[in-house]
Parts: C-alpha cells; structure tokens; sequence
C-alpha cells in the first residue's frame, strides 16, 4: 500500500472517530428521558456485547480473554475499567443536566493533561512552549472557576479520567487491540451495569421499549456507538503521524461545544469565553511545540556507526 493511499485512509479513519465522539451529546439528549444511570448501564453491557461480537467474527474471543491470564495485563485493564467508568457516568450526566460546553472543555484540556502526567509519573522535561501551554491551561481554570463560582469540577474529571485512561492503556502495550482493551475493560465492568440496572428496575422502572420504536432501537445502539468510534481511532493510529493525530483530535471538542453553544443554548458569560480563549491558545502553542520538534526530529542528520 503507498503511502499517499496509507495517510488518506487514516485522515478518514479519525475524521470519522473524531465526528462520531463530537457527536455523543446529541446522542445521549435524544436518549432522555431515559436518566444518565439507565444509560451509563446500557452502555457498558451492550459495548461488551458488541465487542464480543466482534471477536467471534474474528474467531478472537478466546485469544482476547486469554489476555486475562497475564497478571499485569488484567491489573491494568482493571484500573482503565474504573477509569472509563467515571470517564463514561460523568460524561453522560453532563449531556444530560445541560454541562454540555463544560464536558467539551474537559476534552480541550485532555492534551494537556497528558503532558503534564509526562512531568510528574515519567519525569519528562518539558519545552518552553510545553511550559507555556501549561501555564496558560492553569490560568484558564482559575478563570473559569471565578466565572462559574466554583472549580470546574466535570470539565477537570473528564480531562483527569480520561489522561489517565490513555496512559494506562500505553502501558498495556500493542499486544492489546483496541477491540480487546474494551472487551476486558466492559466485562471487568459488566456485574456493576448489572447492578446500576437491577437499581434502575427497582426504583423507577426501565424505560428500554417503553418510549416507541425509535428510542428502543437508540438505546439498543449504544454498545455500537461506544465501539465503533474506537476501531475507527485504532485504524487511524496506525496509519497517522502522532502530530497530525493531535491536531484532528479537537475535532470533537469543538463539535461538541458548538452543539452545547449554538443548539443546546447553553450560556456563554464572557469569564467563560475568556477562559475557553486561554484554553485554545495554550493548545496552539502546544501543537506548535509538537509540529516543530517532529519536524526537527525529520531534519536531523542521522549519525553513521
């Protein structure tokens, strides 16, 4: 395969991986009014089911939970589980309780998040512009957080969660797919959307095929809507330089705060614009320090033995 064929499939892999993510509010909004605990269930069994099905299209599934036997493998696979599981509740309360633009901003904030846990867990020296892009995200929070009153709590899970998802799934290695990371993570997981279910029946009732065909089908599409964007990422990685990776991953933050701005009509007050203005600033300059040190990397003469 040429690599003019390579980058075109990968720039279509995450356009779609990054589209399908910048539209899960719009997703979940069209899920109400099944409540944020019914759907993060949902999503958890019927993401394991999907993948399973994956894997026995592929004749994988005794291979993927073979992977369970390796004692580092079903310790970290344990702790990315709790990890997406905060990740996915918060997340999906947020699409639903109108905190749209403040789960965006947690996705905005996400790179730099994960330079900054390359500082403190890897000792990672950072650039100038990294330490720049840094400062700026700091000054962000502290400005947003006057703007709201308080700290802004879900945007800074999301961006923490989903930080140490990533790295956590890093240290799993290649040897986990992307297909097979979900499948352990969902079935480490699967007994508590069990419970969050049997909670929902007890309590108030479940509303799978009580709101017509539509909202059934809707429902029933979460563990492929969860799944799909994801195989979709692993497809794009694989073809895709890291840099231009970083750059299409805003993506689905601006999508998602354009829909929480201009369709859901969440407020905008200006201490929250001009915080999301830091916010984009400090990733320019981020994506600036990563374009500059690839391309050095590239124009550096390599040394002959």
């Amino acid at each position: 395969m040429d690599d003019s064929k390579t980058l075109r499939e990968g720039f279509l892999a995450a356009a779609a991986a990054y589209g399908l993510w910048g539209l899960l509010p719009a997703f979940f909004v069209a899920l109400d009014p099944s409540g944020p605990v019914e759907i993060l269930g949902w999503r958890i069994a019927l993401s394991l089911v999907f993948c399973l099905g994956i894997l026995f299209f592929l004749k994988r599934v005794k291979l993927t939970l073979g992977l369970m036997k390796n004692r580092m493998i079903r310790g970290l696979s344990a702790l990315a589980a709790l990890l997406i599981f905060v990740n996915w509740g918060v997340y999906v309360f947020a699409s639903l309780n109108e905190f749209i633009v403040e789960a965006a901003l947690g996705y905005f904030i996400n790179p730099l998040v994960t330079v900054a846990l390359g500082v403190v867990v890897l000792r990672e020296k950072l650039r100038p512009l990294q330490w720049a892009s840094l400062s700026l995200a700091v000054v962000a929070v502290v400005v947003l957080a006057v703007g709201y009153g308080s700290v802004p709590i879900i945007s800074l899970t999301l961006a923490l969660s989903f930080g140490f998802y990533g790295f956590v799934k890093n240290r799993m290695g290649p040897r986990v797919k992307a297909v097979d990371s979900l499948t352990l993570e969902t079935l480490w997981l699967s007994p508590v959307a069990a419970g969050l279910l049997v909670w929902v029946a007890v309590t108030g009732g479940l509303s799978l095929g009580t709101l017509g065909v539509g909202h059934t089908l809707l429902l029933l599409s979460a563990g492929a809507v969860t799944s799909v964007p994801l195989l979709f990422f692993g497809a794009a990685a694989r073809r895709l330089p890291l840099s231009i990776m970083g750059l299409m991953q805003y993506i689905a933050p601006i999508m998602q705060f354009a829909f929480g701005v201009f369709i859901m009509g969440e407020p905008m007050p200006l201490e929250r614009w001009i915080g999301f203005a830091l916010v984009w600033v400090a990733l320019v300059l981020l994506s600036a320090d990563a374009l500059t040190s690839r391309r050095n990397r590239l124009l550096r003469p390599t040394q002959t033995p």
